[in-house]
């Protein structure tokens, strides 16, 4: 992905977010001069690797595989001392997908928080990781369903769903743009996501012109660890 690309989807992002009354903390705006000077205080955003994610997955097709998020929250599975719990804010166009994945370790509730509907398609995962033919329970809002392989549960704004470990999900839009949540157990982007078709998880980047804001896997570039 080129930055420049990345810059306008997060500037029209930022804009959808904050017309549907939500507001992100005042590090999603720091420049990368900001950055610069920040000191050990700071060492959870980045150790966390909370803040803006943009990616395509490394296809090169991002409006129509593509996810953009905004991590507010993460504990560390190493530290049981830390927070037990995520929390993202994401964005997804009409038919823009998140690729079939599930989370090994991670148990999530997705949330439509505003716009159009978010349509997820649901398979269990067999004991080989690939896609199970056996009906999927799931919970919505707190009300246990159960549905066919392959089948897709549509949230209207308001609505979630849990998804816990093991069960394959790919979403995408309709109707407009959503604006969806999660709120879920420590979220390990890094070594937690099993995707059925082998994608990497974040972009690689053409760097035409300076980041408006730093993307988590931007912070070693700008900011180093302090004691």
């Amino acid at each position: 992905m080129k930055r420049s690309e990345i810059n306008a989807f997060i500037r029209d992002a930022d804009a959808f977010i904050r017309g549907h009354g939500f507001h992100l903390p005042p590090f999603a705006h720091w420049t990368p001069d900001e950055w610069r000077t920040q000191g050990p205080e700071v060492r959870e955003i980045v150790e966390r690797k909370l803040g803006w994610d943009v990616t395509d997955f490394n296809l090169g097709k991002y409006r129509q595989t593509g996810l953009l998020l905004f991590t507010i929250r993460n504990g560390n599975a190493k530290d049981l001392n830390s927070k037990p719990y995520a929390e993202k804010i994401m964005l997804v166009d009409i038919d823009q997908i998140t690729p079939m994945h599930f989370h090994w370790h991670k148990t999530e509730d997705i949330i439509n928080r505003g716009g159009g509907q978010l349509v997820i398609q649901l398979y269990n995962a067999t004991p080989d990781e690939t896609l199970a033919d056996s009906d999927v329970t799931v919970s919505t809002d707190g009300v246990q369903r159960t549905v066919k392989a392959g089948d897709r549960v549509v949230l209207k704004p308001g609505e979630s769903i849990t998804l816990p470990p093991y069960c394959y999900h790919k979403f995408w839009g309709a109707e407009g743009k959503v604006l969806v949540g999660e709120v879920s157990a420590v979220n390990d982007d890094d070594t937690d996501n099993r995707f059925l078709e082998p994608l990497p998880r974040y972009a690689q980047i053409e760097e035409d012109e300076p980041p408006l804001y730093l993307l988590c896997t931007d912070y070693p570039d700008y900011y180093q660890l302090k004691p």
